[in-house]
């Protein structure tokens, strides 16, 4: 005969596993929702006329000026030519998102007059873009480029722009206390885009595809690829709704994504 005592002690431990069982599951169910939610705060969309790309900031609803460093790298792309002239710029900046500022150094592939033309440039806005001279590119040629913030008391910038393929590269400091730009240092970007020409957005280019690798940040003291930080990625549409190019997903690690033309 089985003693009182003992039966409710077994009575105790089954209720006590059957609560375990139930909140394994409840949190197993819990999890399974929660995480996509999450995933939806740290990426959101957004549209744009001329970018395609990926941009991070310390914050997608109230960003600190805190991004001080941006780096990525790109195999320049081949341009199908065509009789209309079209241009595709693709390149890494700081700001620029949501405000008028922008800092940004890049490879441009272009059609004009029936023939492809392919440069590097940098760019710190409202000044024009300047093209590099001394490195000749060619598609196909692997592309390194970096923008730090030296100094925050002289505003001074350092663009670093390498043809890896032909060891070829380019470094400026920018110090721009006497010149109009002063950065927001809001967000960092890795952009394909359709330029502006001649005061109007530009065909876009068809540059087939292009991988951004190697992208990472530096945002609030900490470095991390697009995955460490709340990330936008941007489509590219044109007026009536038409969307210009695909923009995969960030690879698991958040150091690369692809463009595609179309």
């Amino acid at each position: 005969m089985q003693h009182p005592r003992r039966k409710r002690r077994t009575n105790i431990v089954l209720l006590v596993a059957l609560w375990i069982i139930l909140l394994v599951a409840s949190v197993t169910i819990l999890s399974s929702a929660v995480t996509p939610f999450l995933k939806s705060l740290q990426t959101q969309t957004l549209v744009s006329l001329d970018w395609a790309g990926y941009v991070v900031a310390s914050n997608n609803i109230y960003p600190l000026p805190s991004v001080v460093g941006v780096n990525g790298s790109w195999t320049v792309p081949y341009v199908a030519t065509t009789t209309v002239d079209s241009f595709s710029a693709a390149w890494i900046g700081i700001g620029g998102q949501m405000d008028t500022t922008l800092i940004q150094a890049g490879s441009e592939q272009d059609s004009i007059s029936g023939q492809p033309v392919y440069s590097l440039w940098y760019e710190l806005l409202p000044a024009n873009s300047i093209t590099i001279p001394d490195v000749k590119v060619l598609p196909g040629d692997q592309i390194a480029a970096s923008i730090q913030l030296l100094d925050s008391k002289t505003n001074t910038w350092l663009v670093n722009l390498a043809d890896l393929t032909s060891g070829t590269c380019f470094t400026q400091n920018c110090t721009t206390q006497n010149l109009d730009y002063n950065s927001s240092r809001l967000t960092a970007e890795w952009i394909m885009e359709r330029p502006t020409v001649n005061n109007q957005i530009a065909p876009l280019s068809n540059f087939g595809t292009i991988t951004f690798n190697n992208i990472s940040a530096m945002v609030s003291g900490k470095a991390g690829t697009a995955n460490a930080f709340p990330n936008y990625q941007v489509i590219m549409q044109d007026r009536q709704n038409n969307q210009l190019v695909t923009v995969s997903n960030l690879n698991k690690d958040g150091s690369s994504f692809t463009v595609s033309y179309g």
